[in-house]
């Protein structure tokens, strides 16, 4: 076996394995999940790895968790060829590969400060998915860039 072909970090007993992150776009991945380091949560990260399909490629694995939906629509806005492995007893037993949703509710937070969905107002966040970024539905401001800087707290 070459050296490329090496297992580079060890398999995980239970939790999820996210395949096929665009390069560079693992610490992204990290943010939307709410992963900072002082989580307690165990996570191995591989960055620029060699990739047929996409190049470069980043990976993520994260120890005894599985995804919301709302965790993996999200995640799909940045990394669109992502799959996502679950495993359970060093086992993947579910795969499938993230699909962008046509909306998003209540995970995005919108930069427009005079929007009613900011603030005090008891209106949830919604956004349209379009082709360069997302969309407020109240507002209409669109977010492009640093999709992570507007996730909302959890």
């Amino acid at each position: 076996m070459t050296d490329d072909r090496k297992l580079r970090v060890s398999k995980i007993r239970n939790g999820t394995v996210i395949d096929h992150i665009t390069g560079g776009q693992a610490l992204n991945v990290l943010a939307i999940l709410g992963i900072d380091g002082t989580s307690g949560d165990s996570v191995s990260v591989a960055m620029n790895m060699p990739s047929d399909r996409l190049g470069k490629k980043d990976i993520v694995k994260v120890e005894g968790r599985e995804l919301s939906q709302d965790e993996v629509d999200v995640l799909s806005l940045i990394a669109p060829a992502a799959s996502i492995n679950i495993v359970r007893e060093f086992e993947v037993v579910e795969k499938a590969r993230v699909e962008r949703p046509s909306m998003v509710e209540g995970v995005l937070e919108c930069p427009n400060h005079n929007c009613i969905s900011t603030e005090d107002e008891p209106v949830q966040s919604r956004f349209a998915v379009v082709d360069d970024g997302v969309r407020c539905e109240y507002c209409d401001t669109i977010i492009r860039d640093d999709l992570p800087a507007h996730i909302l707290a959890e």
